[in-house]
């Protein structure tokens, strides 16, 4: 974050990564809708973009590359985010994603680092991304659960973070690569705190404890996994269920953290955006960036 003299700051970001779907013009919409979500989890509004690109020109054509760029200019017009150039390289191994641009008001602004005792964290999007896009992959995932991580991924974090900011939020963070458990973690030690998480009122996208039961998980997960362990207690949930609370996200939802007595206020902010939100855990005192995990996954 830039502060500009006199002015609002400016919010400036990078997220690229390679194909996880099919569809090249889903990947673009996806890559976008990723690349905006850390300005949405300040607080802030994406205003430009640049795009990303590395292509295998002699291997793939550019008619897959003009796609790709298409399914991202889409998200960028929904988002009211102006493409305003880009880059492009030769790699052997297709890339794509976006550097933005976004502005935020100085005296609103919603950092992962000032979680108090007592706030309740609400989650906005369901788990599931990074097991059901190894799925994908594999050839193993069912038309359902693709349309839905599709569905999911393209999702702009735009009304969450109206909700947030109308509601008065004390701190949030966009969920990505480290999985809710690596985020709140890290969100936790530096806000001081601990907290509690209730397992069973997560949202799971259809099918991934399944797949999290029959190993199709990616690597990431199991790494995000080792990461939190010193600071879990897992309160006997099984190696399947941590998975999937550790699964490698890509464009997650917002972890909102508020206070008691303003949370329904943002269950009725999320509502009436259409956004199925749950109320999955309360910070606590404790050991800073403790986690203690109690109930079982649904799904």
């Amino acid at each position: 974050m830039y502060l500009l003299p006199g002015g609002p700051a400016l919010v400036q970001t990078v997220d690229f990564f390679t194909p996880i779907v099919d569809d090249p013009f889903d990947w673009g919409r996806i890559a976008a809708a990723n690349a905006f979500s850390d300005v949405y989890a300040m607080g802030g509004r994406p205003i430009t973009a640049l795009n990303l690109v590395a292509w295998p020109v002699k291997e793939l054509p550019l008619e897959l590359l003009a796609e790709v760029l298409e399914g991202g200019a889409t998200v960028a017009r929904e988002a009211g985010v102006a493409v305003v150039g880009g880059h492009s390289i030769h790699d052997p191994e297709p890339k794509y994603g976006m550097a933005v641009t976004g502005l935020i008001d100085p005296d609103r602004i919603v950092r992962n680092s000032t979680i108090r005792p007592g706030d309740r964290l609400f989650l906005t999007k369901p788990l599931g991304l990074g097991i059901i896009s190894t799925a994908i992959k594999a050839g193993t995932a069912t038309a359902e659960q693709l349309a839905a991580a599709v569905n999911t991924m393209t999702m702009l974090n735009a009304a969450a973070a109206e909700a947030m900011l109308e509601a008065g939020a004390s701190a949030a963070t966009d969920v990505t690569g480290f999985g809710l458990l690596g985020h709140l973690q890290i969100a936790l030690a530096a806000s001081g705190v601990a907290a509690r998480l209730d397992a069973s009122a997560v949202q799971l996208l259809p099918g991934t404890l399944d797949l999290a039961r029959a190993g199709t998980v990616p690597s990431g997960t199991r790494a995000n996994r080792l990461f939190v362990a010193p600071s879990m207690d897992w309160g006997g949930l099984p190696d399947a269920e941590q998975l999937v609370l550790a699964d490698a996200q890509t464009s997650g939802g917002l972890l909102i953290a508020i206070e008691q007595d303003r949370a329904d206020a943002l269950r009725g902010a999320l509502g009436a955006r259409g956004i199925e939100s749950s109320e999955i855990g309360v910070a606590q005192s404790g050991m800073p960036g403790t986690i203690a995990v109690s109930g079982s996954l649904r799904g």
